[in-house]
């Protein structure tokens, strides 16, 4: 089976590359990815030399070079982690999110209906449909939540969502949504939360919180949530929406300070900044659907994933200092000096 990987480069798509390639190792897995700030081709560097594996450097926006490699490519599968996915950024330029989260889904879906396709799933977010407020600790996600969204990051997720379903009703294309709750673990890019706040730790430098951090979020370990899309892509139902959570509802703020206790640092370091604008306060997903359907449930409990991913950047600084010492400076910079 041949499966176009989009988005391969960042976070979670190359954590779920290399399980793909451990699970099904008969499978030919083609990453596509631009390699924005995001998209780092170092973290593929374990697979760069397996004859079942190939990169190709292209924004899914580029019509003409997508049809291109799905005539040579034939895939039977794709799975679209593409997306511009960071709310700061999206706050600060919504109109690329736009671009590559809406127009590239299209254009990918497009190229399905010309060349033929089993099936294209569609990774997206609990974001979408808002967030649920703290005093209401029995209130979950389910799959039928309305959308509600926040930000132009989440908005462009939920366009895309939508598009997808219609691509389906209209013109009948196989296609299959999850929307996963927060991710962590090895690969983070560093200005997501806990890669940020274990990198800067370790130089003794300020963990900036957002206003108060009572934000809360459904943490999820990166290798869960690959098996979660690997059931959903053989065994999920068509035109189907699944949401993928870990049960492992946490303040921002108590995030911090545990990290700041595994590594020993004291939490006078943690400094409060002003609070992101239209700020979710708490994020909650109800599994039952997959559970029940096709057998998932998370097994890292967050207390042990969140050790393996502290010391998985302790143990990998050679992967995470050419980041944090290049263009990313400048925008961490822009972000929080003036806070």
């Amino acid at each position: 089976m041949n499966i176009i990987v989009t988005g391969g480069a960042g976070f979670i798509g190359s954590n779920f590359i290399f399980h793909m390639l451990k699970e099904h190792p008969d499978y030919r897995i083609i990453c596509l990815d631009k390699l924005t700030y995001a998209g780092n081709l170092s973290t593929l560097e374990p697979v760069m030399d397996n004859p079942n594996f190939r990169f190709v450097k292209l924004d899914i926006c580029d019509r003409e070079g997508v049809y291109k490699l799905f005539e040579e490519e034939y895939p039977d599968m794709v799975v679209n982690f593409a997306a511009e996915s960071h709310v700061d950024r999206s706050i600060e330029n919504p109109e690329v999110f736009l671009q590559t989260n809406i127009i590239g889904t299209a254009t990918l879906m497009d190229a399905c209906r010309k060349y033929g396709i089993q099936r294209y799933h569609q990774v997206s977010t609990d974001e979408v449909y808002g967030d649920l407020p703290l005093d209401r600790p029995d209130l979950f996600f389910t799959e039928e939540t309305p959308i509600h969204t926040s930000s132009p990051y989440s908005s462009s997720k939920a366009g895309a969502d939508l598009l997808v379903l219609a691509y389906h009703r209209t013109y009948g294309l196989p296609v299959t949504i999850s929307r996963c709750s927060n991710n962590y673990g090895p690969y983070h890019f560093p200005e997501k939360l806990i890669p940020l706040m274990i990198i800067n730790c370790l130089h003794d430098k300020p963990l900036p919180v957002y206003g108060e951090g009572l934000n809360v979020r459904d943490w999820l370990y990166v290798e869960d949530h690959c098996r979660a899309i690997d059931l959903i892509i053989h065994n999920g139902k068509v035109g189907e929406v699944y949401n993928v959570g870990g049960h492992n509802e946490m303040k921002n703020i108590d995030i911090v300070k545990l990290i700041c206790k595994e590594l020993g640092k004291p939490e006078t370091l943690i400094t409060h900044v002003t609070d992101r604008k239209g700020h979710d306060m708490r994020y909650a997903i109800d599994p039952t659907k997959i559970h029940n359907d096709l057998g998932w449930l998370p097994e890292t409990k967050f207390a042990d994933g969140i050790k393996k991913t502290i010391q998985w950047y302790l143990d990998n600084e050679d992967w995470w200092q050419p980041i944090v010492s290049g263009e990313y400076q400048d925008y961490y910079e822009k972000m929080y000096k003036n806070r």
